[in-house]
């Protein structure tokens, strides 16, 4: 039967039923028992031959004259139940025929029961409607097939393929596991603005929005990293936040536009002596989630569990190009000329600047890294607010997690000099005049607070990427509902 048939054929029955004085959406539910909690307990109750409520919504049914089996799910499993006509009478039986159908959500009073295919049941002795559904759940066996119908529909998505509900909980473990490390160490759970007059931490295109109160043009933030700066400047040591971030670039495999960031900062501490606890965290992230610490990534296999490498940036580059990018030239459209040098020669791209080109040509390198490694050695001119490193000022002290021939990762020693900050801050505003929409803008209200005094800092951000990574799909796969174009 066609969609729009179903439909006025369910309107009909949501009438009669209405018109029976029966109410097909009702305020409240008599349920006793989850179904998981129904077939963990079945033994008991049946030998105590205990009444008990049942509710869920109808998957499938078959009518078999005087009997009708029910598959019922409740969103933590399936029970199956039997209406049988001799059980519930004949009106309520008649009832059930004439205004249930498949998609409906339904409550069930009845005693266990087992089938004569040694079924583990439900005998009801009475139903009553939750809610009558005026659309039905695609079939099981066909169900979603386009990836696009998939994602705009993610709630038939769950219905349909039980890994997408499983993959939701696993994200819920995934964060919580983040978020229990850091308690457990000290860290404070922070909540920093979203709306910001400027927006820093990051090399990316914001979204802009209107603030119609105040009259001015705002950004949804694309990191969290000044704000807890500035909460290390105000006096605390140890903050954290997880929350959402939002960059007005392509979407990828691996890329989406707003996503889950995490983001810590600890004050008096060396990034050196804190990359064992970030592999700690990594550990700990993998074996509560997903139980185990060898994965999957694309076409590397990674072991978490292993030896982590150290790499440097400038060697890897020196290996592969036969440059130094510490020593490059600034001028400008020396990037494209890199380009052209060392990849394609006839490149006639949108790269002009040196430091795109180089982070460019690195990626070529970065994709044959399965990892897990730990690189360092990152030019000074790539990461405006990170320390220069004590010893090579051309390199700062960046730490970067590589997994699966991709950055899942990045901790640094935060740049607290503030003389240092403001002139990063320019270069990266000359940037921006230049034409550069990805340049950091020069937030001197940050480095007037600098100004106040900045401890040394450690400070580390990773995003739902990471679960991405390990859960070897996709970025929007692995988010419940990501962003859709309206149809």
């Amino acid at each position: 039967m066609a969609t729009d048939d179903l439909r006025s054929e369910r309107l009909k029955k949501l009438e009669l039923m209405q018109q029976a004085g029966i109410d097909p959406y009702p305020a409240e539910s008599d349920r006793t028992h989850d179904n998981v909690a129904f077939l963990a307990s079945f033994q008991d109750l049946l030998d105590a031959k205990q009444v008990v409520t049942l509710g869920g919504r109808i998957m499938s049914l078959r009518d078999q004259g005087g009997l009708v089996f029910v598959d019922l799910f409740d969103g933590t499993g399936r029970t199956q139940v039997l209406i049988k006509k001799d059980e519930v009478g004949d009106q309520a039986f008649d009832q059930f025929l004439e205004f249930v159908s498949i998609s409906d959500f339904i409550e069930v009073s009845g005693t266990a029961f087992v089938t004569k295919r040694g079924m583990n049941s439900l005998l009801a002795s009475s139903w009553r409607m939750l809610s009558k559904s005026i659309r039905q759940v695609p079939d099981e066996w066909f169900g979603l097939k386009d990836e696009d119908e998939r994602y705009r529909k993610r709630y038939l998505d769950m219905l349909l393929n039980p890994e997408v509900s499983e993959l939701i909980k696993k994200r819920s473990v995934f964060w919580n596991a983040i978020r229990s490390f850091m308690l457990e160490r000290g860290f404070v759970e922070v909540e920093t603005p979203i709306l910001e007059t400027k927006t820093g931490g990051a090399e990316a295109r914001p979204f802009i929005t209107r603030h119609n109160s105040l009259d001015i043009e705002v950004y949804l933030r694309i990191s969290h990293e000044l704000w807890h700066k500035k909460l290390i400047i105000g006096g605390l040591p140890k903050v954290f936040e997880i929350g959402r971030v939002f960059r007005n670039e392509g979407m990828s495999y691996e890329h989406a536009q707003d996503y889950t960031h995490f983001e810590f900062y600890e004050a008096y501490k060396d990034a050196r002596e804190g990359i064992p606890m970030l592999i700690e965290l990594y550990r700990k992230i993998a074996q509560d989630t997903f139980g185990t610490l060898q994965f999957t990534m694309g076409e590397y296999a990674v072991d978490l569990g292993e030896e982590w490498k150290r790499l440097d940036y400038n060697e890897l580059m020196q290996d592969k190009y036969g440059f130094d990018p510490r020593e490059v030239s600034q001028s400008p459209n020396e990037g494209r000329n890199l380009i052209k040098k060392h990849f394609d020669p006839a490149y006639d791209g949108e790269i002009t600047e040196t430091g795109r080109a180089v982070d460019f040509l690195w990626k070529q390198i970065r994709k044959t890294i399965g990892g897990p490694a730990i690189l360092t050695g990152m030019p000074v001119y790539l990461e405006p607010l990170a320390k220069k490193s004590k010893d090579d000022s051309r390199v700062v002290d960046r730490f970067q997690i590589l997994l699966g021939g991709s950055e899942v990762g990045k901790a640094f020693n935060e740049l607290n000099d503030p003389v240092d900050q403001h002139a990063r801050f320019e270069n990266q505003q000359a940037l921006r005049d230049a034409g550069d929409e990805e340049a950091q803008m020069a937030d001197f209200e940050y480095v007037e607070a600098m100004e106040y005094g900045m401890p040394p800092t450690f400070g580390f951000g990773v995003s739902e990427r990471l679960f991405s990574f390990l859960a070897g799909k996709s970025i929007r796969e692995t988010q419940l509902f990501p962003l859709m174009k309206p149809k």
